[in-house]
């Protein structure tokens, strides 16, 4: 079967959004109403143990499959066709200009030439896909054109824990793509949001990811080596338990007395410094001095208090990602736990929306 990496349109049949993150398996699954809007059917989210998936990369293919069967066991529904993704760092994106009015059949050999200047791989080690962005401004004749690119072995591996765990990927997206697609979902609750900055901060395990959006263009980024994990070891020294007790512990709680003066503080301190110096980072790399909103996902934004004590380092407001806001809810779904998700699973969502492309 082939898998394309992000213009495979799915058709508008039930699919479900897979995020497979360094710590959890998360699901999503998406339905269109009548007046045009989204519903959220289901979503489901399932933790990996430690090492299963090690900078974007499957190591441990049993433990992930077990992880997405029982994803889509909790999800509990019939769909077995998925979106998926592949980390960015793991795809290599480049915008070209070619002529307007090509056939596909011609663009796809333009499309290859370029790509052997770009990519430092022999083509027949990558799956490659290109997507028309649109014309080119001020020159009717031409159009831009993306690139992507990755290693077989990473799509492949994916496919595989897709495919062991009986689903079938149809869709193979980028995690900075999906999770811009639903950001565009959060950016509808600011209010003439079209001219503001938003830092999109994604707090995962192992990174910080930072993007810079302003309308519809990604115009920065960041990675950062720092993330949830940092606060599982602190519980691992603090009170002398394995690194799956500290991560039960988070999930399940309750925590020990000094847990949060002592561990959880300090901790959201650090993290509040790390966005902070990444706003900093994209002030004098960049023409640009401000940044009107941020916007927290990913695991660790679900930490207590966190959107406080980052907006009270970098005085911007900080809200949390909900794409999930202004959609209509399935009796499915309890709504308190979605509010306390919903950061978790922007890729998810994302993914999900595959399902409504033109």
């Amino acid at each position: 079967m082939e898998i394309d990496l992000s213009i495979l349109n799915p058709k508008a049949r039930s699919l479900v959004g897979l995020d497979i993150s360094s710590s959890a398996v998360k699901m999503v699954e998406l339905s269109g109403t009548r007046a045009g809007g989204f519903q959220l059917e289901c979503y489901a989210i399932e933790p990996l143990q430690e090492g299963a998936v090690v900078d974007g990369n499957i190591a441990n293919l049993d433990a992930v499959v077990d992880g997405v069967s029982r994803c889509w066991k909790r999800l509990s529904t019939s769909t077995k066709f998925v979106a998926m993704a592949l980390p960015a760092a793991a795809v290599i994106t480049k915008k070209i200009i070619l002529p307007a009015g090509l056939r596909e059949s011609e663009m796809e050999v333009q499309v290859e030439s370029e790509a052997n200047q770009y990519i430092p791989f022999a083509l027949e080690e990558v799956n490659l896909d290109f997507q028309v962005v649109g014309p080119v401004p001020l020159s009717p004749d031409e159009v831009e054109v993306l690139i992507a690119a990755s290693k077989k072995e990473g799509v492949e591996d994916r496919v595989a824990c897709a495919e062991a765990a009986k689903l079938k990927p149809v869709v193979m997206d980028m995690e900075s793509y999906a999770a811009l697609a639903a950001f565009d979902l959060v950016r509808e609750q600011f209010p003439g949001a079209a001219d503001r900055i938003f830092a999109l901060v994604d707090i995962g395990a192992n990174a910080l990811k930072v993007a810079m959006v302003k309308g519809d263009q990604q115009i920065y980024n960041r990675e950062q080596a720092f993330g949830g994990n940092q606060l599982t070891q602190d519980m691992v020294r603090a009170y002398g338990m394995s690194h799956e007790e500290a991560e039960n512990l988070k999930r399940t709680g309750p925590m020990p007395d000094n847990y949060e003066n002592e561990i959880l503080k300090p901790f959201l301190d650090n993290l509040a410094l790390e966005v902070s110096r990444a706003l900093q980072f994209f002030f004098t790399s960049t023409q640009f001095g401000e940044v009107d909103h941020i916007i927290l996902m990913g695991g660790g934004a679900l930490l207590p208090g966190i959107a406080e004590i980052v907006a009270e380092r970098t005085q911007i407001d900080t809200a949390m990602g909900n794409p999930f806001a202004k959609m209509t809810l399935s009796q499915r779904v309890r709504p308190k736990n979605l509010l306390a998700d919903a950061p978790s699973l922007m890729v998810a969502s994302g993914l999900a929306l595959r399902r409504f492309d033109p």
